[in-house]
């Protein structure tokens, strides 16, 4: 992408809300994957725009699913430090999930701190427990349910466990926080995925571009909604001090994993080439990483 055409994605990024849910436009490619952006207030609401913009949930849950909803339950913040996915968002998607017909839903993480405090502390524990329909599964990560799974066309991995409930599952949503990663720069969708995984993570860290690449051929989002409501743009992924958050009051969705967070990466005025791994996914065949490729719907609510 030029720097011309960053502009133009950046200035779609920037653009104001107005009062009341209002459809503000189509821009830059003509066809190629679609990716709304709805900005505003509060979370469930712009999160429940974001994805009608796509055609709803019915688009891509149907009727008995058995749903992975996975959000970063990674550490043991508030909602206001900005390194967990909100807990708005995250129930909305659950809700949204039983709207659509859902068999089961099921949330759960593979945490960096203490499971039990980061689930608490994060506020998605508590606000999934509230919603208090048996379809919903709240669960923590059981370390003896990874399957190894073969990565045939892997260029670093050819081989990694993952979470036999996102192996089972009919449909995987991917719903990340948006923020900044010492490692990968920035992590998103295709970063959230070591969520799913087992075995020694930290050792994918050494070459994270070609990793995340690798990871995301086996292990295919349906649907990515991108919390973008704050964004933490240092000291990530862990963060922990409030000066490091930005309000964006932004969610972004997407069948197209690569093509949702290349647009979330324009809110860190961010390129492709920056984030050295949406482009050897795009390489790979695994989403559009162009900005020019890319049909950004654009909300306010």
């Amino acid at each position: 992408m030029n720097r011309r055409s960053f502009i133009k994605a950046s200035a779609i990024a920037g653009a104001g809300a107005v009062i009341g849910p209002s459809f503000i436009g189509e821009a830059l490619a003509l066809d190629g994957p679609l990716v709304s952006m709805a900005k505003g207030t509060p979370p469930a609401r712009i999160t429940g725009a974001a994805v009608e913009a796509l055609g709803g949930m019915g688009a891509f849950v149907k009727k008995g699913d058995v749903v992975v909803v996975k959000p970063n339950i990674g550490w043991d913040r508030n909602p206001a430090q900005a390194a967990d996915t909100n807990p708005d968002v995250v129930t909305e998607v659950i809700r949204m999930c039983l709207d659509a017909g859902a068999r089961k839903v099921k949330v759960f993480d593979r945490t960096c701190n203490d499971a039990r405090r980061c689930y608490e502390n994060s506020g998605i524990g508590p606000a999934v427990e509230n919603i208090k329909d048996p379809r919903v599964e709240l669960s923590f990560v059981d370390e003896r349910r990874y399957r190894m799974v073969d990565i045939p066309d892997g260029k670093l991995i050819r081989r990694w466990p993952v979470y036999e409930d996102v192996l089972n599952a009919d449909k995987f949503i991917n719903v990340p926080v948006a923020k900044h990663h010492s490692a990968a720069l920035l992590t998103m969708g295709m970063k959230n995925v070591l969520g799913v995984i087992g075995s020694n993570r930290a050792v994918l860290h050494r070459e994270i571009n070609d990793a995340l690449p690798d990871l995301n051929r086996v292990i295919k989002s349906h649907l990515t909604i991108i919390d973008a409501t704050r964004i933490l743009v240092a000291n990530g992924p862990q963060g922990g001090r409030l000066q490091d958050v930005r309000q964006t009051k932004t969610v972004i969705a997407s069948a197209d994993i690569v093509a949702a967070d290349t647009v979330a990466a324009t809110l860190f005025g961010k390129t492709p080439k920056e984030v050295h791994y949406l482009q050897i996914a795009q390489d790979a065949g695994l989403g559009v990483a162009d900005i020019n490729k890319i049909r950004l719907k654009k909300i306010s609510v």
